[in-house]
């Protein structure tokens, strides 16, 4: 992988055969081992998760694996060399998921993706559904939120994606995400209601380094005419 390849929070990386390998060598408790070591021999990726000061600096990433039932679902944080990934990838898109949905739920979620792709909106799944998409294993509960990440190219295009949002008619599961604009800042989309609708004063965006409180739009506008990743 480039030296100089971005990091976004949400993407996946994948390790080569020897990061893995130096990943098994760490003093794990026996759970996280037997997990880290599935993931090991199925190629399976983690996820770019914040990143503290110094990382870069220090060639590491800052990863993290939400473990399935099987490992009692819990959350392994890593720090590799930047080097032991071989490359970046991304969470599935929607329509890749509905099988995985409660019956019910799946017109309207198909509905959704007509209206997203009608503003010309990108949604990705992460989270519970997003995993075991990729995994094949339990990490879907009964009351698991259905987690997006959608694109946006300033704040009139995140208004379309939000109404978008809105329209989703199903009971369970709950819809849940952020909006992803083309710096990789996110905003919780419900947080981005309020904030548009007078309702707050200002609003969270996440980066990959930290968060920030914005009170108006310049942010977002400067992102929207960056590329946004598809």
């Amino acid at each position: 992988m480039s030296a100089m390849a971005p990091l976004r929070r949400h993407q996946l990386a994948r390790l080569s055969r020897s990061g893995w390998a130096a990943v098994l060598r760490h003093p794990w408790d026996e759970q996280a081992r037997d997990c880290l070591a599935h993931w090991a021999s199925h190629q399976l990726p983690l996820v770019v998760t914040r990143q503290p000061v110094h990382s870069e600096s220090n060639g590491s990433i800052a990863l993290g694996l939400p473990s399935p039932a099987r490992w009692g679902r819990r959350r392994l944080a890593l720090q590799v060399p930047r080097v032991a990934v071989h490359c970046l990838d991304e969470f599935p898109r929607l329509a890749a998921v509905q099988e995985l949905l409660p019956s019910s739920a799946r017109d309207a979620v198909r509905e959704l993706a007509g209206r997203l792709d009608a503003c010309h909106a990108t949604a990705r799944v992460f989270g519970s559904y997003g995993w075991q998409a990729i995994s094949g294993l339990d990490h879907v509960r009964t009351d698991s939120d259905l987690d997006l990440s959608v694109t946006a190219r300033g704040a009139e295009h995140a208004d379309s994606a939000v109404r978008a949002l809105e329209s989703f008619d199903a009971i369970r599961p709950r819809l849940d995400g952020e909006l992803i604009f083309g710096d990789a800042a996110a905003v919780a989309w419900r947080e981005w209601r309020e904030w548009r609708t007078g309702r707050s004063r200002a609003v969270m965006v996440k980066r990959l380094d930290g968060v920030s409180l914005q009170r108006d739009a310049a942010w977002c506008e400067h992102a929207g005419r960056m590329e946004v990743a598809a």
